[in-house]
């Protein structure tokens, strides 16, 4: 891993391999990880999060898969990112001292979501309690009001967090509030904090305001194909760029309505790596294998750009 290299760019938000019983599988995240860098060009992962079914996990699944991605990514990966938010304080606390001892790369907090924080200074508080249990680690806020439930704007969050919490770096927007991530970006041009866009269909359009990057599960199988149009973006060519967001979104058009979540994402994956990533955990259910037939044949059917 890289210490002290801004996180930018793709980062993968991984999925918690299973075994068909519904326990973790830690055996295949070395391959996993080889895969992400050399299949799909993507060198930063986000563990245990929303798509890693993070909050489904007990604290010892969330701790042993966290060791497990910085053992299998300390020699391949720039960034490993363990979100340690949970509803439980405390619980929070305890995986953010662990995240910090088994070396991750930076923890990132979701908003407590049954007993929710209504203002500004409530989350603070929160977030700054959990942050200072790791005081030498990046600390990024995941902001997924379509989640939590927590419509706290983050423009109005990050006014004077650095004084609350010293190691605050950025934010994973995962909300298709353009003008709030805009917002930010434009008045904390000063303290650097990277600001990493989750809504992976509309990339582009974070990126044209000044999005740093992006957090998102698609990178897992269409990761390659983002950083193409990254590339495009970066040049600028922008009709290409176009090209390759309204691809992605056609693809994830289609699953939309075939139903697509977690389970579906674990069984793309699965299909385009290669790496059996199991089933879901209750109260997510599997996938039918029409959906698989289904989601592959649209995959295969792309003409991407580049001709691949």
């Amino acid at each position: 891993m890289t210490p002290g290299k801004k996180l930018e760019g793709l980062v993968a938000a991984t999925v918690t391999p299973m075994t068909p019983d519904g326990q973790i599988n830690l055996s295949v995240i070395h391959k996993y990880v080889d895969y992400l860098v050399s299949e799909q060009n993507v060198k930063n992962v986000f563990v245990n999060g929303t798509t890693g079914e993070g909050l489904s996990l007990n604290i010892q699944e969330r701790k042993q898969l966290a060791e497990e991605w910085v053992c299998q990514g300390k020699e391949k990966l720039d960034h490993v990112i363990i979100h340690v938010g949970a509803l439980s304080l405390p619980e929070s606390q305890e995986l953010a001292r662990h995240a910090a001892a088994i070396g991750a790369s930076g923890i990132a907090v979701i908003a407590p979501f049954f007993f929710k924080p209504t203002n500004k200074n409530e989350l603070t508080a929160f977030l700054q309690k959990v942050a200072s249990e790791a005081p030498a680690v990046p600390f990024y806020y995941y902001h997924i009001p379509s989640l939590t439930g927590v419509k706290i704007r983050v423009e109005e969050l990050l006014g004077g967090i650095k004084e609350q919490i010293p190691t605050f770096q950025g934010v994973k927007f995962s909300d298709t509030d353009l003008l709030d991530l805009a917002q930010c970006i434009n008045k904390n041009e000063r303290e650097q904090f990277a600001f990493l866009y989750g809504v992976d269909e509309q990339l582009l359009s974070a990126l044209a305001i000044g999005a740093d990057g992006a957090v998102g599960s698609t990178y897992n199988y269409l990761g390659r194909k983002t950083n193409l149009m990254l590339q495009a973006f970066a040049k600028p060519d922008l009709a290409l760029a176009q090209k390759y967001q309204f691809l992605t979104g056609e693809f994830l058009n289609f699953v939309s309505k075939l139903g697509f979540g977690v389970a579906q994402t674990k069984a793309v994956i699965t299909f385009v790596s290669g790496i059996p990533m199991g089933p879901p955990r209750l109260p997510l259910v599997d996938v039918s294998e029409e959906f698989i037939i289904k989601a592959k044949d649209k995959l295969d059917s792309i003409v991407w750009p580049d001709g691949d």
